[in-house]
């Protein structure tokens, strides 16, 4: 019961992974389209078994080394789920990063071996946003030397933006790496009612520019009323798209990545969880 949307539309939704809204939007119309990222995923595995079966294609981002990390990523992916490292970065307020985090005192060779085995445990790796980092975020040198390595895969990058003087997506988009950046954090204060906010906002914002990216966590909270409202979805005329078809959306259909260009990243989870 899907109507035509254009080809470029189509070809992205069905290449990349959506749920495409149809009742409110008119024939050849493209429809406000989000897509939804749950950061921390790997702790808790009643609330991460929830996400990923969830009818709709969300966006999974996985500490690195969890408990639980390795069996829900292959999971997500087994279920038509995108999967992301969330990388640990320095934050401002000396919140604990736990393995795999990035700090200002590492040296080049730290990130960069750092960040690669991190990649390396998270099996169906597709991109990357920052956990925190608040405070590395903002300074260019490790941003320089973490989109050095990056670049070398094909990942793309999403700045959660945990400050605004944030410089993550400006280093990404310069080192060519597919860049995207978050609109709305859904769950920084674990209420129905708040939560609820937050989503609408999400929705208004994809309603004025065509696309959003909304951040939200493995809350019960967050996960119950996604269970309740994202089926909601189709009938207010709003698709959802992981962030590979939302880059898709904004650029036209155009290939992230060219056959061939890039590294595969060599798997070291094989023995993990």
């Amino acid at each position: 019961m899907i109507k035509s949307f254009g080809s470029l539309w189509l070809a992205a939704v069905m290449a990349l992974g959506a749920s495409v809204a149809h009742s409110a939007t008119p024939e050849g119309a493209m429809p406000p389209t989000i897509a939804i990222i749950i950061d921390d995923v790997g702790n808790n595995l009643h609330e991460g078994q929830r996400l990923v079966q969830l009818d709709q294609p969300l966006t999974l981002a996985f500490l690195p080394y969890r408990r639980h990390t390795v069996r829900l990523a292959k999971e997500a992916f087994s279920n038509d789920k995108e999967v992301m490292l969330h990388a640990p970065m320095a934050n401002t307020r000396n919140f604990d990063l736990g393995p795999g985090g990035l700090t200002p005192d590492m040296d080049e060779a730290a990130v960069t071996t750092t960040l690669r085995r991190a990649l390396q445990s998270i099996p169906h790796v597709t991109g990357v946003n920052n956990h925190m980092g608040s405070l590395l975020t903002q300074q260019m040198q490790p941003m320089e030397w973490v989109m050095k390595e990056l670049r070398r895969y094909p990942l793309y990058f999403v700045d959660s933006r945990t400050i605004a003087s944030s410089v993550a997506g400006s280093m990404a988009s310069s080192y060519r790496i597919p860049s995207l950046t978050r609109d709305v954090f859904l769950d920084h204060e674990q209420t129905e009612e708040f939560v609820d906010q937050q989503f609408q906002l999400l929705i208004e914002t994809a309603k004025k520019k065509g696309t959003a990216i909304g951040i939200g966590h493995p809350h019960t909270v967050t996960v119950d009323y996604l269970e309740k409202h994202l089926p909601e979805l189709d009938e207010q005329g709003i698709a959802i798209a992981t962030v590979r078809g939302i880059w898709a959306i904004r650029n036209d259909n155009r290939e992230m990545f060219a056959d061939g260009e890039k590294q595969a990243i060599r798997p070291a989870y094989a023995k993990r969880n």
